[in-house]
């Protein structure tokens, strides 16, 4: 399954359309004023299905998952010195990004690529192209960008 998540151009806050290969939308996601970032993950019929909202005052960056309102995991930030890599509590998934934070792969606890993300170079705005290997999986890969993505954003 191919996800396109794009940041949209005008908005004083975070806020994302992701769409399906055949351009339906797959989720909306809304940015929140909060301290740190808080995203609020929307299914095309408008309503909250799930929450990535940064944890702020940690040595590392962290962002805490939630489905439903319920706590589902936290996604931490290692020290690494040149590829950035990100563990995932939640359902034993490790993320590995390349030297320019452009390509991360996910992989579970078995080392096998959940999904694959990639940052589309030359758009105004943040683009991605997200493979997910099992539909399912969909929400939580999204979840994990939003929160690098956010990471990033931070740093700048």
């Amino acid at each position: 399954m191919k996800l396109w998540f794009k940041q949209r151009f005008f908005s004083w806050f975070d806020s994302y359309d992701i769409y399906h290969e055949d351009g339906s939308i797959a989720f909306t996601v809304e940015g929140k004023l909060s301290w740190g970032h808080r995203l609020h993950i929307l299914n095309p019929q408008g309503q909250h299905i799930a929450t990535v909202q940064q944890r702020v005052l940690t040595f590392l960056p962290q962002f805490e998952f939630y489905i439903a309102d319920v706590l589902v995991g936290t996604l931490r930030k290692e020290f690494t010195l040149f590829r950035p890599a990100y563990d995932l509590d939640w359902n034993g998934w490790h993320v590995d990004g390349d030297f320019f934070e452009w390509e991360y792969s996910i992989y579970n606890s078995g080392s096998a690529e959940v999904a694959r993300i990639s940052k589309e170079l030359f758009h105004w705005t943040d683009t991605y192209t997200i493979d997910v290997a099992r539909s399912e999986d969909a929400l939580a890969a999204l979840m994990v960008v939003l929160a690098i993505d956010a990471e990033k954003c931070s740093r700048n």
